[in-house]
């Protein structure tokens, strides 16, 4: 979640007062990991399978690992110019 975090903090550098900003660029790609991680504690209560959750989990793990450091060095290329 702080890839994502750093992604939008990148992305509004240059900008005054920019907390609401901030928010209502990140939020939506907060949701899909907190609905599936969730998913997973609720699941794993009633000893459920929580592999796909998990999987899932672990792909935006990798997506943003990958492309965090690339896109926040771009939002910020474009920031200062």
């Amino acid at each position: 979640m702080s890839l994502i975090g750093a992604i939008g903090a990148s992305l509004i550098v240059g900008i005054k007062n920019s907390g609401m900003l901030l928010s209502l660029l990140i939020l939506p790609l907060y949701i899909p990991i907190l609905i599936f991680a969730s998913s997973a504690v609720s699941q794993a209560q009633f000893d459920l399978e929580i592999s796909g959750q998990l999987y899932f989990l672990a792909t935006i793990l990798m997506v943003s690992l990958m492309g965090a450091p690339f896109v926040s060095a771009f939002a910020l290329k474009i920031s200062l110019e």
